[in-house]
């Protein structure tokens, strides 16, 4: 059975990649490291420094000393610091959170075509984030020719601080109402605590809705059953 490691810098990032992973993957072996400090920190100084290197990389030491097979972080808002801390293990599979949406959402809005794009002619993403350092982080993670459109869910992750999860759920909502208005015809939600709101999401927009779980559990055991 393969051992993976789940590094969160949220709390609430926990509980649904754990169950997505008993659900789809219930042959995998969790290994579960949280450091809340990590999005803290983030979001006081704004800054990915040297120090926060250093601490994705004893992170990521951590969990391959402990057998790791592979390697998910799951916050959004890291991705420079996952990147390099990956190099230092090229053999294992490390996935920056949204890694595999990024891929997947590509993928389906050019091959949907029709309006919206600017680039390559296909359909315009909707990118929905409710960690504010993921607004100005991720859009990089998507090519160039990727016609998107970012809105930050306001009060999404307040809500869920105070276990709010209706609130929570309505504030992603209007998110997607307003990407809806501008133009999207297909949703990404960029943190992994979000996919909670996307059932309600599809139901209401009628829209298809990406979530950064669903596909990094299946990018993640699509590539260790493909390892040697």
């Amino acid at each position: 059975m393969p051992r993976i490691a789940l590094i969160h810098a949220l709390q609430h990032s926990v509980a649904p990649i754990n169950e997505a992973l008993a659900r789809d993957w219930p042959q995998a072996t969790r290994m579960n490291l949280i450091d809340d400090s990590l999005s803290a920190d983030l979001a006081r100084s704004g800054q990915l420094d040297a120090a926060m290197h250093a601490r994705f990389a004893t992170l990521t030491d951590y969990a391959v000393a402990c057998g790791a097979q592979g390697i998910l972080f799951t916050c959004s808002a890291f991705g420079p610091c996952i990147s390099a801390a990956a190099l230092r293990h090229p053999g294992l599979p490390v996935f920056k959170p949204n890694q595999a949406m990024v891929a997947d959402a590509e993928a389906a809005a050019h091959s949907s075509g029709g309006g919206g794009g600017s680039g390559g002619g296909g359909a315009k993403i909707g990118l929905i984030a409710s960690f504010a350092p993921t607004v100005q982080s991720m859009p990089a993670e998507f090519s160039p020719d990727t016609a998107l459109a970012l809105e930050f869910a306001d009060g999404a992750m307040a809500a869920l601080d105070r276990g709010d999860m209706a609130g929570h759920d309505a504030a992603v909502l209007r998110a997607g109402q307003r990407l809806q208005a501008r133009g999207c015809t297909l949703m990404a939600l960029a943190q992994f605590s979000m996919a909670r709101a996307a059932p309600g999401l599809r139901q209401t927009l009628g829209l298809p809705v990406l979530t950064t779980i669903d596909s990094a559990v299946a990018a993640l055991r699509l590539r260790l059953a493909a390892s040697p």
